[in-house]
């Protein structure tokens, strides 16, 4: 048998080429839309992909089976319970899928219908021999995943509550999953950092006997403990998984792998003047918050530059990119791993740009712990209780790291702050919960640009996160929504807990 697992970190994502090595024939099971790998390494091992299996209809990323069926002639299978705008073969709970010559030798993959995550989710038992007394392993997909299980609520849209699929979650593990042998191997479909679980270990694979012990999820509880349990706390779900479900059940343009356009500055500003496009500036954070084009979005390349594009820029939204020399072709196809397809094209040497037109330029402004000081929070004022210390205005929080010359170093700032700080934590629900700044509301990344209604742009906000690489991405959302005065915390929530013992 061929196995190999390709797992993509900064979409904390993984899929899987099965082939059986004597007859050649192969599957690749939740691919990802840039298939060149797949491609090459089935071709070195004389494999031909015969099916392309999806575990569910996928929300975060969007997937290459429609990319992979044009190459390979390969089918396109999901559970039996998928709705698609493509033909499909339809894995019946309990079929059997055999790479061998006959049912009776070779590889062989069986489908178990696990709804919970999504109502067609299913599960694929592999077998290296049909005989095997054990299975090699199990691809769970987004039903089980090392530490955690899949998240319950994603169908809330559709009518379906996160209590009634969390019950069906419940079965699909006790009636299936856990019902093989415990030195099956488990192979998930994500990792840490996934949006699509609250608690996801870094490791990649287990056994389903080391997740009977010591996954949180899987512990002996009733069904209705299991469902409070897996209901609560999960992460915002970014923006951009609405979009990616309906791409992925409907289908899509296959993927365009060329680079971006060069654009000056001028072409960069009519496309943002006359097309609507967003300037997202993907360069590091610390050349961001030194100097950045006013108006511009943030997410930089070195985190989840992905996700969190999905969650400041609204899908079908035209984009430039501002990026590094030689990483806007990376930014690009980053992008298009989530369906961000409408990229017009990169600025050309933006460090130069921003050098030459300070008047378009502004720097960030960064606070660090010490220059916050935090209240108890008053009775019916529990937004207001975040303050910059004693002669440090918000307003006017130097911007840490960032030198005394250069692009915006000059730059007015605004009037002192309106009474009254905002003080933001732009965390996950669950990394509130378990400790916040006294008096600091909760809105998530994920969900700040769908809320920034219940914030006062005309008031000054203090953004936090855990060590300050969400909050630069929300304070900029911000400034590109016209708050005027706004600044986050450098180190963020673990930088004031450092420093308070």
């Amino acid at each position: 048998m061929h196995f190999a697992q390709y797992y993509l970190d900064c979409l904390s994502q993984a899929s899987y080429l099965i082939g059986d090595e004597t007859t050649g024939r192969a599957v690749l099971v939740d691919p990802r839309r840039d298939i060149d790998e797949y491609l090459h390494d089935a071709e070195a091992a004389g494999l031909r992909i015969e099916l392309v299996i999806e575990t569910h209809i996928h929300a975060d990323f969007l997937s290459g089976h429609l990319e992979l069926a044009r190459a390979t002639d390969a089918a396109i299978a999901f559970g039996e319970a998928a709705e698609t705008g493509f033909p499909i073969r339809r894995l019946r709970d309990g079929e059997r899928i055999s790479l061998g010559a006959d049912d009776t030798e070779g590889v062989t993959l069986t489908a178990l219908a696990t709804p919970g995550h999504t109502l067609e989710s299913i599960c694929l038992v592999i077998h290296e021999h049909p005989d095997d007394e054990a299975p090699f392993g199990v691809l769970t997909g987004d039903t089980l995943f090392v530490g955690d299980v899949g998240r319950p609520d994603l169908l809330s849209a559709a009518g379906h509550s996160p209590h009634d699929m969390a019950a069906r979650l419940y079965r699909s593990l006790h009636t299936k999953l856990l019902t093989l042998p415990d030195a099956t191997r488990v192979f998930p479909a994500h990792g840490a950092g996934s949006a699509c679980g609250r608690s996801l270990s870094t490791e990649t694979s287990s056994t389903i006997g080391d997740q009977r012990r010591l996954n949180y999820a899987l512990q002996p509880m009733p069904e209705a403990d299991f469902v409070r349990l897996v209901t609560a706390g999960q992460p915002a779900t970014p923006g951009y998984f609405a979009h990616d479900v309906a791409l992925n059940r409907d289908g899509h343009p296959l993927l365009d792998p060329g680079p971006p356009a060069a654009l000056t500055l001028d072409e960069a500003l009519a496309a943002r003047d006359r097309q609507g496009a967003v300037l997202l500036d993907c360069r590091p954070s610390a050349a961001y918050t030194r100097a950045h084009l006013t108006g511009s979005l943030h997410t930089s390349l070195d985190t989840r530059f992905a996700e969190y594009a999905g969650s400041v820029v609204a899908p079908g939204t035209p984009i430039v990119l501002i990026a590094d020399p030689g990483t806007e072709q990376e930014a690009r196809l980053r992008l298009a791993r989530i369906g961000y397809d409408r990229v017009l094209g990169h600025l050309s040497d933006p460090a130069a740009v921003l050098e030459r037109t300070p008047a378009l330029t502004r720097r960030s402004r960064r606070i660090r712990h010490d220059e916050l000081a935090l209240e108890e929070p008053q009775p019916g004022d529990a937004t207001a209780v975040g303050a910059p210390a004693p002669g440090v205005p918000v307003a006017e929080a130097a911007a840490v790291g960032a030198p005394a010359d250069g692009p915006a170093a000059d730059a007015p700032a605004p009037e002192g702050p309106a009474p009254g700080v905002q003080l933001i934590d732009v965390r996950n629900p669950a990394e509130y919960e378990a400790g916040a700044l006294p008096g600091a509301r909760n809105i998530p990344l994920a969900g700040l640009s769908q809320r920034l209604t219940e914030l006062d742009p005309a008031r000054p906000v203090v953004l936090y996160c855990r060590s300050g690489g969400r909050s630069v991405i929300a304070a900029a959302l911000l400034e590109a929504r016209g708050f005027g005065d706004v600044c986050d915390v450098v180190g963020g929530y673990e930088a004031v807990a450092a420093a308070v013992g």
